[in-house]
């Protein structure tokens, strides 16, 4: 059979480019249509790719560390027999029109550019080659700025500094015939601040972030930056739900054969009262808010590498509360054993995240861009509350929990964003505790 190129999927909206993380196969393997042949990670979660045909490895395109954009060719299958040709990563479209395109010519300098500035910035071949070429020293190229994704600094960015430069030698143009590929500039991620440097004491240790926790780390910090967070709170009793949901757990596991959380039984509240109050059900985009129609509900998850996902129930608003139990438990499920699509943790609309299991009442909890709003579940508490009778006020022990909702004030105002968790603590305590599943 004729070689077969191997692209790199599609994997959900706004997910352009993947890192290769682990090669399952080495050139000259055979491979079986449908087998893994190579690990790749996103800034939403870990997958593999599966060989679309059966035959041999004969290429492989890009190095473990490298970045392929999706639909791009990572691989090639031949049939077996063919001979194998071991070849070096190939460039990416972008990269191949870089390095064919005019380079500046030798004005060397004796300084060697780092792969990573003293910024934690990432410099690619081409950028540095050029910096190097130029004389420009590793502390200047860290002051350039990017306007490539995460900042990176790009040719145009390099080239652009260059013209402008005061100092900057007259360039020599030289028209690049090399066929040298460029390596493909890894993910991103935005540099930790050092405007507070840390003195390590003889005694402390020091823990590298790994991948994931770099990108919670720059989602976070980019969402308070950019969005104006205001978190309300709201007090609920939920005692029937507790007394319901007591009663029914039984039934639902000799029924369904898998546990009823309280989890689902708020995502069925949340999804209510965002039919009510759609608009808390947005994004914003520059001067413009778009209102979602799907209501897809993300349930951030611990996992237990301590690192945090959001897998995402896909029209929640369709489901009823045995699906939506089933859906919460099965993501939960795939989360823990790092078994999640991408699809899954691709499109939600609303977050919802429950601090109460590590036995936190409230929290303030940031949102996750581009949505809007985000809800925390405090732990339920038996305490003593005020209860309104026909007959009267008296004190009984309450089953009770707050929520705590955080917004974006450039869309939701404090009279939204107010209303919205206190009609979701209403549906919460008018749940019917003789309710069949």
């Amino acid at each position: 059979m004729a070689n077969v190129d191997v692209l790199l999927p599609k994997m959900g909206e706004s997910v352009a480019e993947a890192t290769i993380t682990t090669w399952l196969k080495e050139v000259g393997d055979t491979i079986e249509e449908d087998e893994p042949i190579v690990e790749i990670a996103t800034d939403k979660v870990d997958s593999e790719v599966p060989a679309p045909v059966s035959g041999v490895l004969v290429e492989r395109k890009y190095n473990e560390g490298d970045v392929v954009q999706v639909g791009a060719i990572f691989a090639i299958i031949g049939s077996e027999g063919e001979e194998t040709v071991v070849s070096a990563a190939q460039p990416t479209k972008e990269a191949e029109s870089a390095v064919t395109d005019e380079l500046l010519a030798p004005v060397t300098s004796n300084e060697t550019v780092a792969k990573s500035g003293d910024n934690g910035q990432f410099y690619s071949p081409l950028v540095r080659s050029i910096a190097e070429k130029e004389g420009v020293s590793q502390s200047e190229l860290d002051q350039v700025k990017g306007s490539g994704q995460g900042n990176r600094v790009t040719k145009r960015d390099i080239l652009s500094y260059l013209e402008n430069r005061s100092a900057a030698p007259a360039p020599i143009l030289a028209k690049s015939v090399s066929a040298k590929p460029t390596a493909v500039v890894p993910a991103q991620v935005k540099p930790m601040s050092t405007k507070y440097p840390v003195k390590v004491g003889p005694n402390d240790e020091i823990v590298e972030m790994d991948r994931m926790r770099k990108m919670i780390a720059t989602h976070m910090v980019d969402s308070v930056q950019n969005a104006p967070h205001v978190t309300s709170f709201v007090e609920a009793d939920v005692t029937n739900i507790v007394m319901w949901r007591n009663k029914m757990k039984d039934e639902f596991m000799k029924r369904e054969g898998e546990k009823l959380t309280y989890t689902p039984i708020f995502m069925e509240a949340v999804v209510k009262a965002l039919k009510d109050f759609p608009l808390v059900n947005s994004a914003l985009d520059g001067d413009k808010i778009v209102v979602k129609k799907e209501i897809n509900l993300g349930m951030a998850t611990a996992l237990p590498s301590g690192n945090l996902i959001v897998p995402v129930i896909h029209n929640a608003d369709q489901l009823n509360l045995t699906g939506i139990a089933k859906k919460v438990n099965a993501l939960a499920n795939k989360a823990r054993n790092n078994k999640l699509s991408p699809d899954e943790v691709q499109g939600g609309t609303y977050t919802v995240t429950n601090v109460g299991t590590f036995g936190n009442v409230m929290g303030t909890p940031i949102i996750n861009q581009p949505q809007s709003a985000i809800l925390a579940l405090g732990a339920i508490r038996k305490k003593p509350a005020v209860i309104e009778t026909p007959y009267g006020d008296t004190i009984g022990i309450r089953h009770m929990m707050f929520l705590s909702h955080s917004y974006d004030h450039r869309v939701v105002d404090g009279a939204l964003g107010g209303s919205f968790v206190k009609r979701v603590a209403e549906y919460l305590e008018q749940f019917d505790i003789n309710r069949e599943l």
